[in-house]
């Protein structure tokens, strides 16, 4: 693993890298611990799954409205202009959803402080557009940056739900959001004091330019985004209700950390690798290994197998999206004109977690209503719908593909 590792010293060459990476790592592990400190802390002090599932996608729904109107205004103003002021207004709604919690306030008053609550910058978006600023002129290190990437969101969301179930469950119920309020706050403002490595703002350019879904091959890359969602919600759900009706709920969280592992490893394997193919294609042949990778843990699921042979699927099936997510990002800084970069990086966010709170309800029906193992056909279907998307893509004509000076 030493020689691929070497390979992305180039892109820690710019001064200021390390210090921004390290900062919006923190950001993003608070938002991978949001979910589950949530849904236990309105569980706990309420005594419904049901309601707190319901304020946790909420949540991740208004999150998916507010990303992209953000994002376009982090390209009109500048990244710290924008993000400083939005983290800091989450700390009303935060302790608003608290008090309420506590208080035995009207439901409603639960939904509403959460959905306000949404209003925390893409830190992940806002870093890869450093990085297409940063390499625009060598697409070779903005692969391996995009790769990297990847793998950091990999590992927020290894470590995310475990510290905040630890702290919610060893602490006290509210102190799994309360971690994740304050780890999000100050990433986000350290990420926003790194002022060398970030993108000039497109002060030239009026704010309610012409709707970027009209871009071309971004609505069939989006809906990659989309089904990549589906996949990764699905794929949550079903994997804890096997567990659990396998008298094993305890094991969930591991099998769900597998997954992740292997996508990490996977995503620098593939960023040391030098890409040699336009990138619509790359996100063609990552979506096809996807869909075959994801037949796995099906066929474990369908067959009744145990807790190990389980885990050794969803490892396989994990080193599968990475790739295809390295990819479709790169391919989205490709295609997107370089003063709306940040809000359609933050569109490509917002169809992911649109995806994944749909795949989740999907999920969660499956298994309900089938036998356990039943709900593993929804992430290898939307692995399919993937692959339709991406092939779409990669028939296009070659010069949509490449890098331009845009990108």
């Amino acid at each position: 693993m030493s020689l691929p590792l070497a390979r992305y010293r180039p892109v820690f060459a710019a001064p200021g890298t390390l210090a921004f990476t390290l900062s919006g790592l923190l950001g993003r592990l608070a938002l991978a611990m949001n979910g589950v400190s949530v849904v236990v802390l309105v569980a706990d002090r309420r005594g419904s799954y049901a309601l707190a599932g319901s304020v946790s996608a909420v949540g991740v729904l208004a999150g998916a409205v507010l990303l992209p109107l953000l994002g376009r205004l982090v390209d009109r103003f500048g990244q710290a202009r924008v993000a400083v002021p939005a983290v800091l207004a989450t700390a009303l709604p935060t302790a608003g959803l608290l008090l309420c919690v506590r208080s035995g306030a009207p439901a409603w008053t639960l939904f509403l402080c959460w959905a306000l609550s949404g209003s925390s910058p893409d830190l992940g978006g806002m870093a890869r557009a450093r990085w297409a600023h940063l390499h625009r002129a060598d697409p070779a290190v903005l692969h391996r940056a995009n790769a990297l990437e990847q793998s950091l969101d990999e590992l927020c969301f290894m470590a995310g739900p475990v510290l905040g179930m630890a702290l919610c469950t060893t602490v006290a119920p509210e102190a799994g959001l309360l971690a994740a309020w304050a780890l999000g706050t100050a990433g986000t403002l350290l990420f926003a004091a790194q002022r060398a490595t970030e993108p000039p703002p497109a002060t030239r350019t009026p704010l309610a330019a012409r709707g970027l879904l009209r871009t071309p091959g971004l609505p069939p890359l989006l809906a990659v985004f989309l089904s990549a969602g589906v996949l990764f919600g699905a794929m949550e759900v079903t994997t804890l209700a096997y567990t659990d009706a396998l008298g094993r709920q305890s094991a969930g969280g591991g099998l769900l950390a597998l997954v992740a592992a292997g996508s990490c490893v996977s995503g620098l394997v593939f960023g040391a690798l030098r890409p040699r193919r336009p990138a619509a294609l790359r996100l063609a042949l990552g979506t096809g290994a996807m869909t075959a990778l994801m037949l796995l843990p099906l066929a474990a699921g369908l067959s009744g197998a145990g807790v190990p042979l389980l885990g050794a699927a969803l490892l396989a099936a994990g080193s599968g999206t990475a790739p295809t997510m390295v990819s479709g990002m790169t391919l989205a800084q490709h295609l997107l004109p370089a003063h709306r970069l940040t809000e359609g990086m933050a569109l490509a966010v917002s169809a992911i977690l649109v995806g994944i709170s749909t795949g989740a309800t999907l999920g969660g029906t499956l298994a309900q209503h089938t036998a356990p193992g039943t709900g593993y056909l929804l992430p290898a279907c939307a692995a399919a719908l993937a692959l339709a998307s991406a092939a779409r893509l990669a028939a296009r004509r070659p010069d949509n593909s490449r890098p331009t000076q845009a990108a």
